[in-house]
This record gives C-alpha cells, sequence and structure tokens, in this order.
C-alpha cells in the first residue's frame, strides 16, 4: 500500500510504448469481469459475516486463476506484453506472510490455479509500511485488508523481503525514495529487461 504502483505502470507503460511493444494491463485481485466480482468479496468492508483467512486465499487465487485463463494467457499468445498489478508474490506476501499459511498449502494452491506460470520479471516497491500506509490513508477509505493492524503489514512486509532475496527475477526498488529516482530506477531495470529479452 501506498508504495507507488499506478505511477510505476505509467512510466513502463511509456518505455513500452517508445519501444513499440504492444501489450495490456492486468490487476489483481480482479481484472476480468468475474475476477471483479471476486476482488469486491475480498476487498469490501460491508459483509454481514467476517471473511475468513480461508476464504480469503482462496478467493485470491480463484480471480488469479480466472485472469490467468481469460485474459493474460490469450495476450501472450497474440504476442502482447502483460504489465500485471500485483501477482502471485502479492499472496505469498499477504496470505503467507501477513496471515501466516503454511508454504506448502500456497504451493499446492498456486499449482492448481497457475500450473507453473510465473512472471518474467517483477518489480517489487520496497517501502516502510507506516509510511505506505500513512500514503494510503491520505488517498482516502481504505478497503478491508488494509484496515490490518500495524503488525499485519510488518509480517507482510518482512516476507516480500525475504521472498525477493531469493528470487533473481524479483528487483527491488526503494519506493521511498523521491519519485524521479523510483521512476529512473524503474526505467533502468524495464529497459535492462527489454534488451535480454531482444538478445533472447
Amino acid at each position: 500500500e501506498g508504495a507507488g504502483k499506478s505511477s510505476a505502470i505509467a512510466v513502463i507503460e511509456n518505455i513500452l510504448k517508445k519501444q513499440g511493444i504492444d501489450y495490456v494491463n492486468t490487476r489483481e485481485p480482479g481484472g476480468t469481469p468475474l475476477a471483479e466480482s471476486l476482488r469486491d468479496m475480498v476487498k469490501s468492508v460491508d459483509h454481514q459475516e467476517k471473511l475468513t483467512i480461508e476464504t480469503e486465499l482462496l478467493l485470491m487465487y480463484a480471480s488469479r486463476s480466472q485472469l490467468l485463463a481469460n485474459k493474460i494467457l490469450p495476450a501472450l499468445a497474440e504476442g502482447k506484453w502483460v504489465i500485471g498489478d500485483r501477482h502471485d508474490l502479492s499472496s505469498r506476501a499477504y496470505q503467507g506472510g501477513g496471515r501466516g499459511f503454511d508454504e506448502n498449502i500456497m504451493d499446492t494452491i498456486s499449482n492448481i490455479t497457475l500450473k507453473g506460470f510465473r512472471p518474467d520479471i517483477t518489480l517489487y516497491l520496497d517501502i516502510d509500511p507506516h509510511i505506505g500506509l500513512s500514503r494510503a490513508k491520505a488517498r482516502g477509505d481504505l478497503d478491508r485488508i488494509e484496515l490490518e493492524q500495524m503488525e499485519f503489514f510488518i509480517r507482510v512486509h518482512n516476507k516480500y523481503r525475504e521472498l525477493a532475496a531469493q528470487d533473481t527475477s524479483i528487483v527491488t526498488v526503494n519506493a521511498a525514495q523521491t519519485m524521479l529516482a523510483v521512476h529512473q530506477d524503474i526505467e533502468q531495470a524495464v529497459v535492462k529487461f527489454i534488451a535480454q529479452a531482444d538478445l533472447d
């Protein structure tokens, strides 16, 4: 929350346009009509009953499965690039780190729904949760997950950092820098990735 994903995506879009690369945008949870309905279930603060953490986990992956099958894979099959606002890494951090789900459980559900699919590159915008949440609060009303206690977000943050340190396809960007510096780091990472993709 509050790390600047929207402006980061705008930077990536501008780079791809300059390179003449056709692309689509997605977001999670959501991205298709059915997945958006599942997003509403996950994010809403107006449920008449408490959403269990197990239900939250399964809704996240159900939404991701719909998005993968009905938008991401068809776009890739057409030769388009896909810019994703969140993916499996977020569930690993939020439901795994934040909610405490065992990695084996996460692996099983991910394998069923994603069938081994993973992004070629992930830009992780790293920011202290105290700063990020203060930015999110300044934007307006918070959703159900954003209303969690700070301890939850500290666990999420720690898990993100742990996973990013283990995976060379994840590029960590210090999102506490000035916006200009953040955008420069993003541009550098994306341009480097495109150059490598052209070589491959």
